[in-house]
């Protein structure tokens, strides 16, 4: 038995509730872990209000790092003891320990905390789609990025600047400006006072940029 936040209608925050579950023996390529940080991201939102339909009940949560406890047949690469985190694995997260697809799994470097791989694998991940295969970045590149002040954002800052490339960042206020800037955004827009595409016209003498990563949409996409 296992304690785990679940639901049985949509709505707000009120229809979640801790409650007690079977965990089962972890089955052919699967790996049981007990949590011991849980991430939380904005979908988790999208499926307790119903944007994104579960089949009810349902538990919530999609990122996590902890300790393997049994691993299933045919999982030869994790054993009990390791330490691993996940993202995308199906919801269940918001659980002190659940059954998983083993193949989901990533060990964790003992430099890298439970903390720090709970809340920084789904949006790191998001990051080297979007730099590494949509758009690959080679370095010396000048790109915009809308909502760089972001989960998401902030990673993107940092990684940007690692790769030797010039980021323009869009934000809405000026304390997610500076944070933006922290972490390494070359250039600040705040997108709510100013033209943003003039703004990327006069920072590149007019040239313009070859990608831009919006992950904002309404506000921000057609122009």
């Amino acid at each position: 038995m296992t304690r785990a936040i679940r639901f049985h209608k949509t709505g707000g925050p009120e229809v979640l509730q801790f409650e007690t579950v079977q965990v089962a023996a972890p089955s052919k390529g699967e790996a049981r872990v007990r949590h011991t940080v849980v991430g939380v991201n904005y979908i988790d939102t999208y499926h307790r209000g119903g944007l994104y339909p579960l089949p009810m009940p349902s538990g919530i949560g999609s990122e996590a790092a902890g300790v393997v406890e049994a691993v299933g047949p045919g999982v030869d690469y994790l054993k009990p003891g390791d330490r691993v985190a996940y993202c995308m694995g199906g919801v269940g997260a918001y659980s002190e320990s659940r059954v998983i697809a083993a193949d989901r799994l990533v060990p964790l470097p003992a430099d890298i905390s439970d903390r720090d791989a709970a809340a920084l694998m789904l949006k790191g991940l998001t990051v080297q789609y979007l730099f590494r295969q949509t758009f690959p970045l080679k370095g010396g590149e000048t790109i915009l990025f809308h909502a760089a002040a972001g989960g998401v954002g902030l990673i993107a800052c940092q990684w940007a600047k690692a790769l030797g490339v010039t980021l323009i960042g869009t934000t809405s206020s000026d304390a997610k400006a500076q944070a933006a800037k922290q972490a390494g955004a070359a250039h600040v827009i705040d997108y709510t006072r100013e033209n943003f595409v003039e703004r990327v016209k006069e920072l590149t003498g007019g040239k313009g940029v070859p990608v831009v990563y919006d992950g904002v949409g309404k506000d921000t996409f057609p122009a």
